[in-house]
């Protein structure tokens, strides 16, 4: 079953998120974590082809010139100084996506996806993509949680206007 939810929970989703959410649900049946063992290169390439029918950009490899490359510091000229790996971005740069398979919660793989794309060029909103199932635990409800404290605490203020968890 595919779950949702939108932080800050104050806020409803734009009708691009929601179509992010729609492209999940449609290959719902192929990525169950309750059903597969898919990595998340696997789901990815599942959801490839939806993805870019709604105008996302989507990494079709490990390899340099298959990442896609999201600038995070410029240097002389305008030059790309550094820069992150998205799985997918919208073509207006505004949305990143990252899907998470079995590291999502044991090493804390979420935490990097929401620093790097805070530090991203441009980006406003990031989907979190992650296992409901991993070995028996929850990591959607884990990550739920978290994502809770967050923003009620409101003790770290995020320069983007929200995070999309999907539980896949």
């Amino acid at each position: 079953m595919i779950r949702f939810q939108f932080f800050p929970r104050s806020h409803g989703i734009t009708e691009k998120i929601n179509s992010i959410i729609e492209c999940f649900k449609s290959v719902e049946d192929d990525i169950s974590s309750e059903k597969h063992t898919h990595s998340s290169n696997e789901v990815l390439k599942l959801l490839h082809l939806g993805l870019e029918e709604i105008g996302f950009n989507v990494e079709t490899g490990k390899t340099k010139d298959k990442k896609i490359n999201v600038p995070v510091l410029f240097g002389i000229n305008n030059g790309i100084d550094k820069c992150f790996n998205a799985d997918a971005i919208s073509n207006d740069g505004k949305i990143v996506i990252e899907v998470e398979a079995g590291r999502a919660v044991d090493n804390n793989q979420f935490l990097k996806d929401i620093f790097q794309a805070c530090m991203m060029f441009k980006v406003e909103y990031l989907i979190i993509a992650v296992r409901n199932d991993y070995r028996g635990s929850d990591d959607f409800s884990k990550i739920y949680t978290f994502l809770e404290t967050l923003y009620i605490s409101n003790r770290l203020q995020l320069p983007l206007k929200g995070i999309l968890l999907i539980g896949y």
